[in-house]
């Protein structure tokens, strides 16, 4: 019984955080990506100094997004990043992560 519970428990935390990053909504995603298409573009191919951001899952965003919103520094534009995910919310994280993996 105790191995059932907690592989149950196991299956359902993973599911919860496996979908936790794809909760987002793409069409709201795609209205506050309007910003980011200066530096990454309209497709997320990424110009000049600005990285490429198609290709990446939403999970790999959501974490990227999270850590330069926490004043963590990833690199060296984290200058220039670390404003624009100061005011965004878990949900405009969520969304944004959701609509940049279908790029």
């Amino acid at each position: 019984m105790k191995k059932f519970v907690f592989t149950g428990l196991a299956l359902g935390a993973a599911l919860f955080m496996g979908g936790a990053a794809h909760a987002g909504d793409v069409e709201a995603g795609k209205a506050k990506y309007a910003p980011c298409i200066a530096c990454h573009g309209a497709q997320g191919q990424g110009q000049a100094i600005f990285p490429k951001l198609a290709g990446h899952t939403a999970e790999e965003i959501v974490d990227l997004l999270t850590r330069y919103r926490a004043g963590e520094t990833l690199g060296a534009n984290t200058p220039l990043m670390a404003p624009q995910a100061a005011n965004l919310s878990d949900e405009d994280i969520a969304n944004l992560a959701a609509y940049i993996e279908t790029l």
